[in-house]
């Protein structure tokens, strides 16, 4: 292994550590902000403060993991698990979208149940612990933005804190309108509009953590253009059995069996393949494995840029 691939590690390194310190952060401040609002969602009977205390809640938990999942996922690889544990950061923001998937349907229940049977809700209150709210989720989303872009775990938090922005306004919105009208109902109209406002961000998060736990092809990534790309290269004569894979957000792996043309030098192929796919594609762990086209599967070799 190379270097450079080393220097890649130990920015990994320094960007995990700087994601931990915002997360600490943001989790101070959510669980702070978490405690209020279930506190006000009774003593204001509101639904819509209790549905956005839910997905305070999920937020909370998205920080909790998400801090675990930096701890876990810079531990070296063992002999049980040889790529290490970067897979955590994948299974927990799963978790997150199923758990807001779960929010989601408690409330449209619940706004039901409103509709049949409408409460009073103190305007007033509800309209305050929301205010406050607005500030706290603004803040979580300054701290989170920076790290958002290169974990995929981090911008599932990143989506939680932004859907309750969301809905902090929404829920300020509707005890204005109650407050003003005396329209109660609207209070179930918030808590729903919460819930799906959110969903398809969600999906979002789901789609793109199966696609990495069913080894999909990453996205941005197309597998033609990359099979073109090493079957274009001098004393490439062909190329099958190719695989390309994450573990987790930040890193990309490739497999490929490949055809040596008459005369070329298997170790001089093998660093091009390389090198294309790491300056064209981003790929910076490869196994390549060369053979001739009369005997394939013969001569074997693994290059890591």
């Amino acid at each position: 292994m190379s270097a450079g691939h080393d220097h890649g590690g130990h920015a990994h390194d320094h960007t995990a550590g700087a994601n931990a310190q915002m997360l600490s952060w943001a989790l101070a401040l959510t669980t702070a902000y978490l405690v209020a609002e279930v506190v006000g969602a009774f003593v204001f009977n509101s639904l819509a403060l209790l549905s956005d205390a839910a997905h305070m809640l999920t937020d909370v938990a998205a920080l909790v993991i998400a801090l675990l999942a930096i701890r876990f996922g810079q531990k070296p690889a063992d002999d049980k698990r040889t790529f290490g544990y970067k897979r955590f950061e994948i299974l927990a923001a799963a978790f997150n979208a199923l758990l807001l998937f779960g929010v989601a349907i408690y409330v449209l229940v619940e706004a039901v149940q409103r509709f049949r049977q409408p409460e009073a809700v103190q305007s007033t209150g509800m309209m305050i612990v929301a205010a406050i709210g607005l500030v706290v989720n603004l803040i979580s989303m300054k701290l989170l933005t920076s790290g958002k872009d290169a974990s995929m775990n981090v911008k599932g938090a990143y989506l939680e804190v932004w859907a309750d922005m969301i809905g902090s306004v929404g829920v300020i919105a509707g005890a204005l309108a109650i407050r003003f009208t005396g329209w109660t109902w609207v209070d179930p109209i918030v808590a729903v509009g919460i819930g799906l406002w959110v969903l398809p961000r969600t999906w979002v998060l789901l789609r793109d953590t199966t696609n990495v736990l069913l080894e999909g092809v990453p996205g941005g990534i197309k597998l033609p253009e990359l099979r073109a790309g090493i079957a274009g290269l001098s004393g490439v004569a062909g190329v099958h059995d190719l695989h390309v894979w994450s573990m987790a957000s930040d890193d990309i792996n490739c497999t490929a069996h490949v055809t040596l043309a008459e005369g070329a030098d298997a170790d001089a192929v093998r660093k091009r393949v390389a090198d294309m796919l790491d300056s064209r594609f981003g790929i910076e762990h490869c196994t390549i494995q060369t053979e001739a086209a009369a005997e394939p599967c013969e001569d074997t070799g693994h290059l890591h840029p």
